[in-house]
């Protein structure tokens, strides 16, 4: 939030999205509602009224506030806010201090609320990015850090056996739940590209007609085509023969060398169909990233956006699997063999997702490092564009 005005913090730029502001009460409200409110003899609520305001979809914990309508919200003002966030964080570290170390339920608590808010963070950035897209004056949140001029390594595949593999969540730390139960599945041999696809390669399919050939596309993707007027990813626009991208340090040009971002699933399942490939399952993702490290374009680095590809040696096997931007897979967001939801409004936070939503992998140039590991499943709807989702492609063992 540092260098963000009230007026940043209050806006929203559309049903998905979310207000800064929003975002900072609802981490906190979760905070208070998980962690304090069960957990310490005699808490009081800081407002009784912020839980309708800031619960985001746990139904069984009362009425919400439409998400549609969070821009609304003048008061709480941001002041108001901040100081909630600050009481609570007083709350946190006293609770700390005097239960050290916490029960086993206080403590599960506390690690799905600062994972949580590690999500959030990312949340924030991307909703921002859409709503300063939107502003004529197209506002930079940080100036991109320089990097060194770097082309675009050809793509190559790496073949993966067929065997059965170990997919899922299988250490004993945190982990969401809709990583588990660890379970056993068939994955037929498969070959999976060396990198993302490139603002480049995905420049030969927009110049090849891909957004103008129906048999390219699924059919709601097609009709998303034809009704939003898709011509290209999200924050890209036209001047004279430029291509021009906004990105959270202003407008700037488009790099042919750095992975493409911000495309649906239902570009990204286009594209792979034009270049004669697929897109990967979650569980050929997961095989793969196993064996990988886990270096990458992640929050800390300060960039906020994809970078080129540095280096790519056969040995260490497929690049970019972590960071730069989400993965897209061609796997629907399903429980997994034997998985039962938590009881209570916890067991809200992942299964009522379980519908219509497809699966990514990997983390993304807005992902904070220590969020991320192979087993990790974020999902959205096929139509999503303003999260930072790009594609690698797969396809099958020749």
């Amino acid at each position: 939030m540092a260098g963000l005005s009230p007026e940043d913090c209050a806006l929203q730029s559309m049903p998905k999205a979310s207000p800064v502001k929003w975002h900072l009460g609802h981490v906190t409200w979760f905070f208070e509602t998980f962690v304090l409110s069960p957990h310490v003899r005699r808490y009081r609520p800081y407002n009784e009224a912020f839980a309708h305001i800031f619960n985001s979809h746990f139904d069984s914990l009362g009425s919400r506030f439409p998400r549609e309508n969070r821009g609304l919200l003048s008061r709480p003002s941001l002041d108001d806010v901040i100081a909630y966030r600050a009481r609570v964080n007083e709350a946190i570290v006293d609770f700390l201090s005097n239960r050290w170390p916490l029960p086993a339920g206080a403590m599960d608590a506390l690690q799905l609320a600062i994972q949580h808010e590690q999500k959030q963070q990312e949340q924030i950035l991307a909703d921002l990015k859409h709503l300063w897209s939107s502003n004529p004056m197209r506002p930079a949140y940080r100036p991109m850090p320089l990097q060194a001029a770097t082309a675009a390594r050809p793509l190559v595949w790496f073949p993966c056996a067929e065997g059965l593999r170990e997919i899922g969540y299988q250490g004993e730390d945190f982990c969401f739940d809709n990583e588990r139960p660890a379970h056993r599945q068939y994955v037929q041999g498969f070959e999976l590209a060396s990198r993302l696809v490139t603002v480049g390669e995905y420049l030969d399919f927009m110049d090849d007609g891909g957004y103008q050939r129906a048999e390219l596309w699924m059919s709601d993707g097609w009709s998303h085509v034809r009704r939003l007027g898709w011509q290209a990813p999200l924050y890209w626009e036209r001047q004279g023969r430029k291509w021009l991208q906004f990105t959270l340090a202003g407008q700037r040009e488009v790099d042919p060398d750095e992975p493409v971002c911000h495309v649906s699933w239902y570009e990204a399942d286009a594209y792979a169909r034009w270049a004669g490939a697929r897109l990967p399952t979650e569980a050929e993702w997961e095989t793969a990233a196993n064996d990988a490290t886990q270096g990458g374009n992640f929050l800390e680095s300060g960039r906020l956006h994809p970078s080129p590809l540095s280096a790519l040696r056969a040995d260490w096997g497929p690049a970019q699997l972590f960071g730069d931007a989400w993965e897209w897979t061609s796997s629907t967001h399903q429980p997994y063999p034997g998985y039962k939801a938590q009881s209570g409004p916890i067991g809200e936070y992942s299964s009522r997702f379980m519908v219509n939503q497809f699966v990514l992998r990997g983390g993304s140039c807005a992902t904070p490092q220590s969020h991320i590991r192979s087993s990790y499943r974020n999902f959205q709807p096929p139509h999503t564009r303003w999260q930072f989702t790009g594609i690698r492609l797969a396809r099958d063992a020749r």
